[in-house]
């Protein structure tokens, strides 16, 4: 046995006599900042960047260190995209909607009107073509996606006055989170306001809005918006189910090592697990809440409800007319939503119809 050898087996044995593993890939530290688009407040939401973050360090040894910030922080709440684009920040969370503006596709990676509910959702984003269609969209602003959670299907919101007709919809001045909704409801007299959720309160409170949507009984009841609105509508027809999305700048990501990207990958779906669980676990209490503190819950009106469609579908038939891309990307969700509503006739829908009308 030559010299370097024996020094080679004398350096293993002396590792493995003292209990330490070789580092068999040695990685540098990487240490990247997140921007969200929402605030602390919001457990739910904000709570899931801060999960994932958590189970990065975890998964890491803490060489993987991801600072999460809220809303306002680093950056407007609404200006994560551009920073992402710019490659001032590696990551954001925030919902894709928000950015219609800069284009209507950007809504189906969150909601839609009479869109997927959050299992629909999820299934047409991993298992369907809706993350390969909208990391496809998202390369032109220097994005990947992957899920940060949802928030299950949506009230329709808080209103200064009682809804009865469509008509009284007309002039109404609410706040919306964003994408096809405000186009959808213009066509019904509605004057749509994007705004961040800190800042709807205030609004409401001076009369300035008539009325907001946001999510559902935990996080409106954690705004305060029913002390300044006493109607709660059902259902949020414009998001049957809203997906959150942690959003990373592709150059950072391409220089991430193969561990670290299964390291973000999975942390990632851990905190999109965790948002939806949770949302299904404590909604139902706060509603209650909200009800024993007197607030009046009403359904829309199905006319309301009709209204709503029609203009829903004649937005969508304007940007497909407009746009290949949109047309492409809204057919495959239509397809993909029709075989899961043949689906669910035979299961979820009826089992729960059954339950509903059970005493438990």
């Amino acid at each position: 046995m030559d010299r370097r050898s024996l020094m080679k087996r004398a350096g293993i044995a002396g590792v493995l006599a003292s209990g330490v593993a070789p580092a068999v890939h040695a990685q540098a530290a990487v240490r990247w900042r997140l921007a969200s688009s929402f605030p602390k407040s919001l457990d739910t939401i904000f709570g899931s960047a801060e999960v994932m973050s958590k189970t990065v360090k975890d998964l890491s040894g803490g060489k993987f260190d991801i600072s999460v910030h809220a809303g306002g922080e680093l950056m407007p709440a609404f200006g994560v995209v551009d920073a992402l684009e710019n490659s001032t920040i590696e990551m954001a969370q925030t919902a894709p909607y928000y950015f219609t503006g800069k284009d209507p596709i950007f809504a189906f990676g969150c909601a839609v009107p009479f869109g997927l509910t959050a299992r629909q959702m999820d299934a047409w984003m991993e298992h369907g073509n809706g993350r390969k269609l909208m990391d496809a969209f998202y390369a032109k602003h220097n994005i990947k996606s992957f899920s940060a959670g949802n928030t299950g299907t949506q009230m329709g919101g808080w209103f200064r006055k009682e809804i009865k007709s469509v008509a009284d919809l007309k002039g109404l001045k609410m706040r919306m989170g964003g994408g096809l909704l405000g186009e959808a409801m213009a066509k019904l007299g509605v004057v749509s306001q994007n705004m961040p959720a800190g800042e709807v309160y205030q609004s409401l409170e001076k009369g300035t809005l008539d009325a907001t949507e946001f999510v559902g009984p935990y996080d409106d009841e954690k705004l305060g918006f029913n002390k300044v609105a006493p109607y709660y509508y059902y259902p949020g027809w414009w998001e049957g189910g809203a997906e959150l999305e942690f959003f990373v700048n592709t150059k950072a990501y391409a220089a991430l090592s193969p561990e670290n990207k299964a390291i973000l990958q999975a942390a990632c779906n851990v905190a999109a697990r965790d948002m939806l669980a949770k949302y299904d676990a404590v909604n139902p209490i706060a509603l209650k809440r909200l009800v024993a503190n007197k607030t009046q819950l009403k359904a829309f009106p199905k006319d309301v409800l009709q209204a709503g469609y029609k203009a829903s579908m004649e937005v969508f038939a304007e940007h497909e007319a407009k746009s290949p891309e949109f047309k492409t990307i809204h057919q495959d969700m239509r397809a993909f939503q029709r075989d899961q509503l043949l689906w669910s006739r035979f299961s979820e829908y009826y089992f729960d119809s059954f339950m509903m009308s059970t005493k438990v």
